[in-house]
């Protein structure tokens, strides 16, 4: 009964010490990648801004081609929303609508993801102009984890986790637009 106890205690501890080190953990968090594209800024954003083109370079789109789409307004302007439906554990449940167009500059969206755990982030794509014949492409995404969830964000570094499939639908983006 005593080593009972003791264990118990322990694994309380434990748990304690993970509850109180959350209380000074970041719960903020933001990932942004980018890259140059040969095209003019108007050309990369008339394609940004329709958010069904993501399905053509994104990396989670491609990751299961029979995952289930369903689309609600009209593509490339407020309100529209792209949900998914996968069985893929990596691709999930959720969908992806756009909040704010900056015609020409800055597309926002809010992703609400529903499986495998509720959470919602901002992301946004930005474009600026280089030179005539070449633009940045900006793509991010900023989130907030709730106590005690935060305490993720001390074993995850979410630029590692996020970042290199940004950079790689960013690579992808580049090779469409500059065919």
């Amino acid at each position: 009964m005593k080593i009972l106890k003791t264990i118990l205690f322990v694994i309380l501890g434990i748990v304690a010490v993970c509850l109180i080190a959350a209380l000074f953990i970041k719960k903020d968090y933001a990932v942004e990648k980018e890259v140059i594209i040969n095209q003019p800024k108007a050309v990369v954003f008339d394609y940004i801004k329709m958010l069904k083109n993501q399905d053509n370079f994104s990396v989670w789109a491609k990751m299961d081609p029979a995952m289930k789409k369903e689309y609600k307004g009209t593509d490339g302007t407020v309100g529209f929303v792209s949900a998914w439906d996968s069985e893929d554990g990596n691709v999930g449940k959720g969908e992806q609508e756009i909040k704010n167009i900056v015609d020409g500059e800055r597309v926002d969206y809010n992703l609400h993801f529903i499986k495998p755990f509720d959470s919602s982030s901002d992301a946004y794509m930005v474009t600026e102009s280089v030179d005539s014949t070449h633009t940045k492409v900006k793509w991010g995404f900023v989130g907030r984890m709730a106590y005690p969830t935060n305490l993720m964000l001390a074993f995850m570094d979410m630029n590692e986790a996020v970042g290199k499939d940004f950079a790689t639908g960013l690579t992808n983006l580049k090779g469409l637009l500059e065919k």
